[in-house]
C-alpha cells in the first residue's frame, strides 16, 4: 500500500533508509525542523539547516521516487534563547516560497516555560502573517498533558488561527480527544520506547474512527524506526480493519491536511 509519513527527520537518516522506505510503499513525507541534539549558536546555522531541508533532502528523496516536503521553525528546546529565536523567526520568510515548504513547524513546548510560550506565540504570528499551516510538537511524558492544554488554549484564544490548518502531533490516549474536539488535526508518533506503539495507535484509531488523524514515525537520530508506519498498517490488518480505513489514515488524511498549504503539489504514483 502506498503511504505518506507526515513527520520524519531524514537529515538524520542514511540514503539506504530512503531506499527501504520506497520499497515499503512510502511515496511522500514531510520533515519538520527539529532539535539537532545540541543548541545551535547562530542564525546562520539555521539558514544552512533550512537549505538542507529545502534543497538537499528533496533531491535525495526524489532519487527513490519519494516527494519530500518540510516545515520551518526553531524548535522549542532552543527557545530559551529568545534573542536567537527571534533572529531565526525573522529569517524564515527567506524560505517560505520554496516549493516544498508546507508551513511553520514543529513549534510547541518542551518544558512548558515562559520563554517557550513567548517563542511559540511569535511563531504563530509568523504563520498568520504569511498564511501558513502549522505543525505542533507537544511535550514528552510528564509534561505532555499540561503542555498540550497550554498549546491548545493559546491557539484557541487567537481568533486568527484556523484549527483546520493545524496538526497537533505526538498525541496519546489522554490528549487525543481534546485535540480533535477543538477542531485540530491529530498526529500519532510511533516510537519504540516512548510516545506510542502501533498497537496503541490502532486502539486510538478504533476509538476515534480515524477522522483528522495521521500516523508518523518521527524517525530521527535517536531510538526510532523509520518504517513504523508500515508496522501500523500491518497491525491494522491484524485487527481486521478495512483497507479503506487504513488508506484513510496513512494516505488520504495526510494529503487532505497537506492540501491546506498553499504551495502543496502532489503527483500520485501512476
Amino acid at each position: 500500500m502506498d503511504y505518506i509519513d507526515p513527520h520524519i527527520h531524514m537529515v538524520s537518516r542514511t540514503t539506504d533508509d530512503y531506499a527501504t522506505l520506497a520499497r515499503m510503499g512510502c511515496v511522500a513525507m514531510s520533515e519538520p525542523a527539529f532539535w539537532a541534539g545540541y543548541d545551535r549558536g547562530s542564525v546562520d546555522g539555521f539558514r544552512d539547516y533550512f537549505r538542507q531541508l529545502t534543497e538537499t533532502e528533496p533531491a535525495r528523496a526524489a532519487q527513490y521516487g519519494i516527494q519530500h516536503f518540510t516545515w520551518l521553525c526553531i524548535n522549542a528546546k532552543e527557545a530559551e534563547n529568545v534573542s536567537l529565536s527571534r533572529d531565526v523567526i525573522a529569517m524564515i520568510p527567506e524560505f517560505l516560497d520554496c516549493p516544498n515548504v508546507l508551513g511553520i513547524g514543529e513549534i510547541g513546548l518542551n518544558k512548558n516555560t515562559k520563554n517557550e510560550a513567548t517563542v511559540f506565540v511569535e511563531h504563530v504570528d509568523l504563520a498568520v502573517k504569511y498564511d501558513q499551516s502549522i505543525l505542533i510538537h507537544t511535550p514528552h511524558l510528564e509534561d505532555k498533558y499540561q503542555g498540550t492544554r497550554m498549546i491548545l488554549d493559546m491557539l484557541c484564544d487567537d481568533s486568527r488561527v484556523d484549527p483546520d490548518r493545524v496538526l497537533v502531533d505526538h498525541v496519546e490516549e489522554h490528549t487525543i480527544k481534546e485535540v480533535l474536539d477543538r477542531g485540530f488535526w491529530a498526529g500519532m508518533t510511533l516510537y519504540p520506547v516512548t510516545k506510542c506503539t502501533p498497537q496503541r495507535a490502532v486502539d486510538m484509531i478504533e476509538m476515534t474512527g480515524g477522522e483528522r488523524l495521521l500516523a508518523n514515525s518521527a524517525g530521527d537520530w535517536g531510538p526510532s524506526k523509520p518504517t513504523a508506519v508500515p508496522d501500523l498498517i500491518f497491525e491494522m490488518r491484524q485487527r481486521g480493519l478495512s483497507e479503506s480505513l487504513i488508506k484513510k489514515v496513512v494516505y488520504d488524511n495526510p494529503l487532505e491536511f497537506f492540501a491546506k498549504s498553499k504551495r502543496f503539489e502532489f503527483s500520485p504514483r501512476q
